[in-house]
C-alpha cells in the first residue's frame, strides 16, 4: 500500500527523491502511531484552550469583525500543526538517520545525489505536515470554526508553512554535532509557538515586541491561515506567502549544499 501510494500520488520531483519518500512511507506503515501522534498536541490545545477557556473570553475584533476566541486560535493551531509535523522529521529524525543509522551513506551508493536526499526528506516532511493539516481542517470544520469559503485555501497555506519549516529545519540539522544541540530547536520553536500571535492578537504586545514578532516565520504562517479561515483576506497576506516561500527555498538550497558537504567530505 505504501509503495502504491508513493507511485500514485503525483510528486513533482526527481526519481531518486521520490524513492526516498516511498522508503519513508514503507517504514512508517509499521509505526503509524508515531506518525499520527504529532497531530494530537495542537488538537488538545484547541480543545483545552479554544473550547474550554473560550467561554471565559469575550469576542474581540480581527480585521474589522468580531471573532470568538475558539475561531481565533484554531487557525493558529493549524499552522502550528503543520510546523510540528515538518520540524519533527527534518530535525530529530533526520539527525538520527544521518549520524547513527548512516542511512544516507547507503543511499549515496545508488545513483541518488545528495540534493535528492534533501528534496526527498523535505518532501516527506511535507507529506507528514499535510496529513496533520488536513486532519485539523476537518476538525475545525466539524467544530464550526470555519467562517469563510477562503478556508479552502487554508490547507495549501498550511503546506506552505510546512515547506518553510521543513527546509529550514533540515538546513539547521546539518550543522548539529550532538543531541545537545537540539536544545536550540526547542529554544526557538516553543517561544515562537507561544508568542506568534497564537493565543492573542499581536496588538496586545508593546510596539517594539510587535516588530520582533512580525519577523518570525510562524507569525506569517498564523496570519496567512487565520486570514483565510476568517475571511479577512487582504494584500498583506501576499507578504506572508512570499516570506514563507523564500524561507523554504533558501532552506532547501542550504540543505542541499550542506548534505553534499557532510556526506561527501
Amino acid at each position: 500500500m505504501a509503495t502504491l501510494l508513493a507511485r500514485v500520488v503525483p510528486l513533482p520531483m526527481h526519481g531518486g527523491a521520490r524513492l526516498l519518500v516511498e522508503r519513508n512511507l514503507m517504514v512508517y506503515r509499521h509505526d503509524w502511531l508515531v506518525l499520527v501522534s504529532g497531530f494530537f498536541e495542537p488538537l488538545f490545545y484547541l480543545f483545552s484552550i479554544g473550547v474550554g477557556i473560550a467561554h471565559l473570553v469575550r469576542p474581540f475584533e480581527v480585521g474589522g469583525r468580531l471573532v470568538d476566541y475558539a475561531a481565533f486560535i484554531a487557525p493558529a493551531m493549524l499552522a502550528a500543526s503543520a510546523m510540528n509535523g515538518a520540524i519533527i522529521d527534518t530535525t530529530y529524525n533526520l539527525f538520527f538517520k544521518l549520524k547513527y543509522a548512516k542511512l544516507y551513506d547507503a543511499v549515496l551508493a545508488t545513483p541518488m545525489r545528495p540534493f535528492d536526499v534533501a528534496v526527498g526528506e523535505v518532501a516527506w516532511a511535507l507529506v507528514r505536515g499535510t496529513m496533520y493539516a488536513a486532519a485539523f481542517v476537518v476538525a475545525m470544520t466539524a467544530l464550526g470554526l470555519v467562517a469563510s469559503w477562503w478556508a479552502l485555501l487554508a490547507l495549501p497555506a498550511a503546506v506552505l508553512v510546512a515547506f518553510a519549516f521543513a527546509a529550514a529545519g533540515m538546513a539547521g540539522t546539518t550543522y548539529m554535532r550532538s543531541w545537545q544541540d537540539f536544545e536550540f530547536v526547542s529554544l526557538v520553536v516553543l517561544p515562537m509557538f507561544l508568542l506568534s500571535a497564537t493565543f492573542f492578537p499581536i496588538t496586545a504586545y508593546p510596539e517594539v515586541a510587535q516588530v520582533l514578532v512580525r519577523l518570525t516565520p510562524l507569525y506569517h504562517g498564523v496570519a496567512l491561515v487565520r486570514g483565510l479561515t476568517l475571511g479577512t483576506v487582504s494584500w498583506p497576506l501576499l507578504i506572508s506567502v512570499a516570506y514563507l516561500a523564500a524561507m523554504g527555498g533558501l532552506g532547501l538550497w542550504i540543505a542541499g549544499r550542506r548534505i553534499d558537504r557532510v556526506l561527501l567530505r
